[in-house]
């Protein structure tokens, strides 16, 4: 779906409003909403400014992930959340560095940012997954699932996957649960020299 369609589900605006808005027809919109025409650049500041929403999604087709941004967009501007304080987090992908991440007064704020973010994890390890067709890591992959299904508040599992990502360099040494998660790491990768690992 494209976005601006998206958008005007979202805000329940018919094509006939949108047009009179722009000062258009309202085959233009039909148009634009069905891919036959793009939307001519002149008109993406004003969709933004009449939706508050970044001119780049109106004219692409848009994933899931879009959406929600989408959506988020919409329900700040309707509650105006206050921000109630920022927290570091580190962030692995494209950054690898500590990002600050608002904690919203509206639940409903924060429970969208909670949605984004797992979806961003769903589609990042369903992608790995598809690195190659015939993927000789299945039974890993198998493995990591029934792991999160079953044991994922487990202490010895969170400390394993974090001391891994230190090992493998995925989390930079700086980046730590604390001591004891150093402790535990030492121990391990020194089991890992004695064994040639």
């Amino acid at each position: 779906m494209i976005g601006l369609e998206y958008v005007l589900n979202l805000y329940s605006i018919q094509h006939i409003e949108l047009a009179q808005k722009l000062g258009i027809k309202k085959q233009n919109i039909n148009m634009w909403v069905k891919g036959r025409q793009n939307i001519p650049k002149k008109y993406l500041p004003v969709l933004e400014d009449i939706f508050g929403i970044d001119r780049t999604y109106f004219s692409k087709e848009i994933t899931e992930i879009d959406q929600l941004e989408i959506q988020k967009e919409k329900i700040k501007r309707e509650l105006k959340p206050v921000v109630k304080k920022i927290e570091q987090h580190f962030s692995l992908g494209e950054i690898n560095d500590l990002v600050e991440v608002p904690v919203y007064d509206e639940e409903e704020m924060n429970a969208i940012e909670w949605e984004i973010e797992r979806r961003s994890l769903m589609a990042r390890f369903k992608a790995a997954m598809e690195v190659v067709d015939d993927n000789p890591y299945m039974d890993t992959y198998r493995l990591i699932v029934e792991l999160m299904e079953k044991a994922q508040h487990e202490i010895v599992l969170q400390k394993t996957v974090e001391a891994l990502a230190h090992y493998y360099q995925v989390l930079p040494d700086w980046v730590s649960t604390g001591s004891e998660q150093d402790e535990y790491e030492d121990e391990l990768f020194e089991f890992f020299d004695d064994n040639n690992y």
